[in-house]
């Protein structure tokens, strides 16, 4: 007990020293945890996949399309339970930096395959029966103050053209983490448009989104599907909707790794200016040192007193890092909704803060705690005055 009252006021001694040491590895831990929590974040939508839907596209790329045809062959595999299709429209709305996902889908069937997408009766009706209807997210719908009933106009890239839409529905996520910065429409306006002024481009999809019955029987399924159109015009691709999601996480894993290395260094940064503190301290009580021996205290108790004070500090400022994580997260999630609908703290990333900051204190520590404990008496007391 005594030794632990000495550690904790030889820490908080020299109160600015150490108030400056406890904020920086407080400021390095909440980079290290916001960092961390971004980089799952990237790898959210892969985790949250469903384990029954499938999805199938060109075989050569995603840019290439698949013949509507291809739906009714599809449904009649063994396995298969429901079956979707649509197309990545990829419209603006008023110009570039108001960028959100749009598609075009088959209503019914899509959110029968999606029921995260939660919609009232009553709005998913008005939908349904409205071939120019469409549906948004709530936060999407909060951003622009768009209200049922209200005439969204977006300009084609994809499918040149200015595309009108009258919202029928505001759908809610299942989870916080679900996307709800989406606008989908009916693919049968799409296609009807199409035949009118392409009529090339009419009868196409995208993407094929398929339901199975049992986990168990994806990629026997997705076997079959690809089999059945092997050697055709237009060959397929089938896999699960979490590789799907992890071939676009794939295309950015250098941002990924990126991220993680400044994450480290980070660390590592605030690591050496911890260590620099400590060896200051250290260097100044070589005489208490030094006296404490004298007085009867083993080496053990001088590792014990520096090292502690070492870790106080380290974990002090963790424990501050970790408290400001969750007000900063809450402040990118109000803030930053559009790129961010979520951006919630786990507890593994809370537990890597806490290693973090212990690992700074530790290594920060041996040095100082391996000077005090072998420094002689006389070295030591040579130093006074």
């Amino acid at each position: 007990m005594f030794l632990l009252k000495l550690i904790i006021r030889n820490a908080f001694r020299h109160k600015l020293r150490s108030a400056l040491t406890v904020v920086g590895v407080a400021i390095a831990i909440l980079a290290f945890g916001l960092l961390r929590t971004l980089v799952g974040l990237w790898y959210h939508g892969v985790e949250a996949s469903s384990a029954t839907r499938l999805v199938t596209r060109n075989a050569i790329s995603l840019v290439f399309s698949l013949p509507l045809s291809h739906k009714d062959r599809i449904r009649q595999v063994p396995g298969v339970q429901a079956v979707s299709y649509g197309n990545w429209f990829g419209g603006i709305y008023i110009d570039e930096k108001h960028f959100f996902a749009n598609y075009a889908v088959e209503p019914k069937s899509y959110l029968d395959l999606y029921p995260e997408f939660v919609l009232s009766p009553e709005q998913k009706g008005a939908f349904f029966l409205d071939r120019k209807g469409c549906i948004v997210g709530k936060r999407l719908a909060d951003t622009y103050g768009w209200k049922i009933g209200d005439l969204i106009t977006l300009r084609g890239t994809i499918f040149p053209g200015q595309w009108e839409f009258v919202l029928r529905g505001i759908y809610r996520g299942a989870e916080k983490s679900t996307e709800e910065r989406a606008l989908m429409f009916h693919w049968d306006y799409l296609n009807e448009t199409l035949k009118k002024t392409m009529p090339r481009r009419a009868d196409q999809v995208g993407f094929y989104m398929i339901g199975v019955t049992k986990p168990e029987l994806a990629a026997e399924v997705s076997q079959a599907v690809d089999g059945i159109f092997r050697n055709s015009l237009a060959e397929t691709l089938t896999e699960t909707e979490k590789a799907f999601q992890l071939g676009f996480v794939a295309m950015t894993e250098a941002i990924m790794i990126a991220i993680k290395i400044v994450s480290y260094v980070v660390i590592v940064i605030i690591m050496v200016v911890a260590a620099n503190t400590m060896a200051m301290t250290a260097r100044e009580r070589i005489a208490e040192y030094a006296t404490m021996k004298t007085l009867g205290f083993g080496w053990v108790h001088i590792a014990g007193v520096v090292f502690g004070e070492s870790l106080v500090i380290a974990l002090s400022g963790g424990l501050l890092g970790v408290a400001l994580t969750f007000p900063a997260s809450h402040w990118i999630e109000t803030e930053l909704a559009q790129f961010f609908p979520a951006f919630p703290v786990s507890m593994t990333t809370i537990y890597l803060d806490l290693a973090a900051a212990a690992m700074v204190g530790t290594v920060a520590g041996i040095f100082p705690t391996w000077r005090g404990a072998t420094i002689g008496i006389a070295d030591g007391l040579r130093r006074i005055g």
